[in-house]
């Protein structure tokens, strides 16, 4: 089956170009800042500049520890007066109101749970685990009236680090963590289901390294295990774990490129697809999908050993190229947005003063061609398709359920007009509207221009390239 990649699409005809064979096409591309997306007083202004980037997700930690200070008396209650959920449903107002998905990324233990000893550490009793992901996950179902809809969940952060999830090791010196994480996934995963049934859940948000075994330096170096060595041994918990796709961070080492090559079980970007093969064997599952939630690069001056300006615009093009020509990576999050004095790290595409970097118009380039909102959608011949379209910006004016019109300008693959429709929608309740594709075809691909209007005049533009096959 032939694909295509669309290089330009507004309301005119998109031209098509054959993309190299096997390849992702299309991926949701953002950020994550939190910091900038959501503490900081300028966010909104922050939240504007990733939309003009085109971003289209940003993903957050949720902190359970800070969202649920004291128990709650009632935890699956998402309105139960304990939690503390403000700062997170305006970020997730916001991010809906620009047409941009969320991730979510639960992690931190609040010490009520635990005994006190510390977010990295386990709940002593999983239930509770349980009872936040039930509260998190149907708040945020889209049928609270106010609170939009967020589809993307990963649990825990970056696992096989004791600075996230201790102990790494137990007290005989064997691996410990990925256990202690096979079970707090499976108290937030059933539970995230069953309070968003749409939401798509990623297990892992693994580091890219690890020296899978004991610390030299206790107390001075933290005990770790390289990701390759913590999916192997996650894939053997019983009952095995279920998820809609592996989270890894596949940073190069400070200062190296996206081409740096590291020796498995530890995992940078050149890695990748030695490492879905191996989780593909080890969870007996096929074509297994990649989020990859953290990634970018430190810049000098800011960061003493960090890579230049050019070269950090560079390893933008570059590693978004590598993603793209791998068919198992859906989604490509870069971290951070601007560099901000509260962190250490410096790989945001803007300086702390708000200037740009060259690397952001690099990104915002290639966001817009590699757009993911805008689908591939395969056909059978003979068949009408049903292609779904993302309206966030919509859905937070006007709700789930709302009515919408469409006009569709039809052109084959080659670029020729072929007809306009004038169809009608409803929103559902994950933000997306759905539109019968016209007529059944024989023709091999078709992109479709979609201007969707609401009743107040407002718009959202997006395309759809549809692939036909016998």
């Amino acid at each position: 089956m032939r694909r295509t990649i669309v290089l330009a699409c507004a309301l005119a005809v998109a031209i098509i170009a054959p993309a190299a064979a096997n390849a992702a096409e299309r991926m949701l591309i953002g950020f994550q800042d939190d910091p900038s997306f959501r503490w900081r007083e300028d966010r909104a202004a922050a939240l504007d500049q990733a939309q003009s980037a085109n971003a289209g997700i940003v993903r957050t930690n949720v902190y359970w520890s800070r969202i649920a200070p004291t128990r709650p008396t009632s935890a699956s209650d998402p309105f139960d007066p304990a939690y503390r959920f403000d700062d997170l449903d305006e970020f997730v107002r916001n991010t809906q109101a620009r047409g941009i998905e969320v991730m979510f990324t639960i992690w931190g233990t609040p010490t009520w749970a635990n005994g006190g000893r510390g977010q990295n550490h386990a709940p002593t009793r999983y239930a509770d685990l349980t009872a936040f992901a039930r509260a998190l996950a149907s708040r945020y179902s889209g049928t609270f009236p106010g609170l939009p809809f967020v589809r993307y969940f990963t649990v825990w952060n970056e696992p096989n680090l004791e600075q996230f999830l201790a102990p790494t090791f137990d007290k005989h010196g064997k691996p410990a963590s990925p256990f202690t994480y096979a079970k707090i996934y499976r108290a937030a995963y059933a539970r995230i289901k069953a309070g968003n049934p749409k939401a798509q859940v990623g297990i892992g948000e693994t580091s890219p390294r690890g020296r899978d075994r004991l610390s030299p330096k206790p107390g001075k170096l933290q005990n770790t295990l390289s990701p390759g060595k913590f999916a192997q041994l996650l894939s053997t918990a019983r009952p095995a774990l279920k998820f809609d796709a592996w989270a890894h961070h596949p940073y190069s080492e400070l200062g190296r490129s996206p081409l740096q090559k590291v020796a498995f079980p530890n995992v940078n970007l050149t890695q990748l697809p030695i490492f879905e093969n191996k989780l593909e064997h080890w969870f007996h599952r096929k074509h297994i999908r990649i989020w990859i939630t953290e990634y970018g690069f430190e810049t000098k001056p800011a960061e003493r050993k960090g890579v230049t300006l050019a070269q950090q615009a560079a390893y933008v093009r570059q590693s978004l190229e590598i993603a793209r020509q791998d068919p198992h990576i859906q989604i490509y999050i870069w971290f951070i947005f601007r560099d901000d004095p509260t962190s250490s790290w410096k790989s945001g595409m803007l300086n702390e003063d708000g200037t740009r970097k060259p690397a952001l118009a690099s990104f915002s380039s290639l966001a817009k061609l590699l757009d993911g909102r805008n689908p591939i959608v395969s056909a059978h011949v003979g068949k009408i398709p049903t292609v779904r379209i993302p309206v966030l910006e919509l859905a937070a004016r006007d709700g789930v359920g709302a009515t919408l019109g469409a006009t569709l300008r039809i052109y084959t693959g080659a670029g020729k007009f072929v007809e306009s429709a004038q169809l009608a929608s409803r929103i559902d309740i994950d933000g997306y509207a759905s539109f019968v594709f016209g007529k059944s075809s024989t023709a091999a691909s078709y992109t479709v221009l979609f201007e969707i209007n609401d009743k107040n005049g407002n718009r959202v533009d997006r395309y759809a390239t549809v692939i036909y096959s016998k």
